[in-house]
């Protein structure tokens, strides 16, 4: 962490999370919590819940949840320190600067001068569109159909023919050789020295999420090689976790993405309107962007090329964005080859027509599938057949399976009942499949949760909700009978708020950095146990700290050594223990 404890602790407290999250999502109160959409999964009933008391929120949904800083980082993609900084700004506290380290205040001061110098170059390149040496690649916007407004919104500019003419610039600006070759800006070699990594080229500025540019594409003015070039990596920018247009999409609102190949593609569909159009930085869809996708949407629509490779591409996305938990159809521009050339024959109301028929992407694959067989011959038929069946064994769950099944069977005008002895057969024989053909589902897989992780979670939800039990818990087990991560860290930390007299789960949060880990600590607070009674309730519980208490038993038995007789007998005279807390009394008050 850059700041103290107690530092980051008072900026949370000054900032109350229902007061912040007000601001992005409309809440209404139910009880002592407050209820909303959530805003990280498409949703028609609320299951976003904001808890005053807790300072914590949690969709029962998508299992989202946190304080208040992984709210922003989330949601706008802060890192934890520029979540604080919004924070602290917003209740009014001061941020030392020297709660860094040496370390982190290099790695800070690089990436803030990175940013810099980028914005410094995406302002001279605006500029030199518009001069006299720009206006051929003017001419080649204006030939693609881009309004003007188009070309300001997305920054677009032209680096000119002369390879050190940026050089020359930011030399003139003082900038040092040593901060330009970390930028990604220039090129050096032995024989020419430094000099521009982009020239004679339109250019396209690469921005995140929060629309500070990172980097730069650019597509060459004539007829060198490459036609399009990038930014290399360099501390602020990463290609394979960031996507183009990201930063204006998040803002659209809308139930789907749309995934592109190209600048162009996404630059035609916005000025069309599809301002919820991104596109991946000179690289195939890679699992990060699959991710980074799911935080903004579980929908994705696939506007590739029609061609063989834009085929390819899809082919190779869909499993990834399914591993993610997002949902790909893939749409269907024949007989245009991309969405700018399509746009412009057919306009956007066509366009629109074929995103609502865009294609199931399980079928989607079947169809490319089916173009490897002779299905004039019917040892061919039969083969495509088996190969789609080892793909519907894929599918864990029966009635997804049975659906995909029926709907396969009416495309190929196979009989439903066959096709399903087939895959049942297949199923049965355990049969290995190709790693060229990788069988998912088309939802995100989630491992069944241990029993015992399922008892750890609904004993740490009830010591937050009843810290009246928190006493009588303490008498039998501790945070070393919690097995795995969050749970023993929370369960450490919990105990310690309670021996100190204090209950914040929202403290507990700050001490994970990462996002996905604060969401799972948070998920430890919100486990639910349908119960008609105070009797059964107590019942529950005990049964609960029975079970962790007893795996706590078996794993220290397993641990100890054959000749560790007197370990043995201690385990064997605690064991007796559990009769002890299925006599106790424990007070359930809040």
């Amino acid at each position: 962490m850059y700041y103290s404890e107690e530092l980051v602790e008072e900026v949370r407290s000054r900032n109350d999370i229902v007061d912040v999250i007000s601001g992005y999502v409309r809440l209404q109160r139910k009880g002592s919590s407050y209820f909303g959409l959530c805003p990280f999964h498409s949703e028609k009933s609320a299951s976003f819940s904001v808890s005053r008391e807790k300072q914590m929120y949690y969709c029962f949904g998508c299992g989202a949840g946190g304080n208040v800083f992984t709210f922003l980082m989330e949601y706008e993609h802060y890192t934890f320190p520029e979540a604080l900084r919004v924070l602290a700004e917003r209740a009014g506290v001061q941020l030392p600067e020297q709660e860094m380290n040496e370390e982190m205040r290099r790695e800070q001061s690089l990436r803030s001068r990175i940013l810099e110098l980028n914005k410094m170059a995406a302002k001279y390149f605006y500029y030199q569109l518009r001069q006299e040496g720009g206006a051929h690649a003017m001419r080649y916007l204006k030939d693609r159909q881009l309004s003007d407004e188009t070309i300001h919104h997305f920054g677009l500019g032209y680096a000119n023919k002369y390879s050190d003419d940026l050089y020359r610039y930011l030399k003139g600006k003082n900038i040092p050789d040593e901060l330009l070759a970390q930028s990604g800006l220039m090129q050096v070699d032995e024989k020419r020295g430094m000099y521009d990594k982009f020239w004679n080229r339109v250019i396209f500025p690469i921005m995140d999420v929060n629309g500070r540019v990172i980097g730069f594409g650019g597509r060459v003015m004539g007829d060198g090689k490459p036609k399009y070039l990038n930014s290399p990596e360099t501390v602020v920018f990463d290609k394979s976790r960031n996507l183009y247009g990201l930063n204006f999409a998040r803002t659209a609102r809308k139930k789907q993405l749309l995934v592109c190949e190209g600048y162009m593609d996404v630059i035609s569909l916005h000025q069309a309107g599809f301002i919820n159009s991104v596109a991946s930085l000179g690289t195939a869809l890679t699992s990060q962007h699959a991710s980074l996708i799911r935080r903004y949407t579980d929908e994705v629509i696939l506007t590739y090329d029609s061609d063989e490779a834009g085929v390819r591409a899809a082919l190779r996305a869909i499993p990834l964005l399914a591993e993610a938990g997002v949902t790909a159809r893939v749409l269907n521009m024949r007989p245009y080859k991309d969405p700018d050339e399509f746009i412009k024959a057919l306009g956007a109301e066509e366009f629109q027509k074929r995103i609502d028929d865009a294609q199931n992407s399980f079928l989607f694959e079947t169809d490319i599938l089916q173009q490897s067989y002779d299905m004039s011959d019917p040892s061919g038929k039969t083969a495509f057949y088996e190969a789609v069946a080892k793909k519907l064994v894929g599918f864990e769950q029966e009635l997804e399976r049975e659906n995909y099944l029926e709907a396969v069977a009416r495309r190929y005008g196979v009989s439903a009942d066959s096709l399903r002895k087939m895959v049942n057969s297949i199923a049965l024989k355990g049969m290995n499949f190709s790693r060229t053909e990788p069988v998912r589902s088309q939802t995100a897989r989630q491992d069944k949760e241990p029993g015992i992780l399922k008892s750890q979670k609904l004993l740490l939800t009830w010591l937050i909700e009843y810290p009246s039990l928190y006493e009588g818990a303490r008498r039998f087990i501790t945070p070393d009978d919690f097995t795995g991560e969050p749970y023993r860290t929370v369960a450490e930390l919990l105990f310690e708020q309670y021996e100190a007299g204090e209950k914040s789960p929202a403290r507990i949060i700050n001490h994970f950095t990462d996002p996905e880990e604060q969401s799972k600590a948070a998920a430890l607070f919100h486990s639910t146990l349908a119960v008609e009674s105070e009797a059964e309730r107590e019942k529950a519980f005990k049964e609960t700290l029975q079970n962790i208490f007893l795996s706590s038993l078996e794993r220290r038995r397993k641990e100890l050594s054959p000749t560790d007789m007197a370990g043995l007998q201690k385990l064997i005279t605690e064991q007796k223990r559990v009769r002890e807390i299925a006599a106790a009394n424990f007070s359930f008050q809040a």
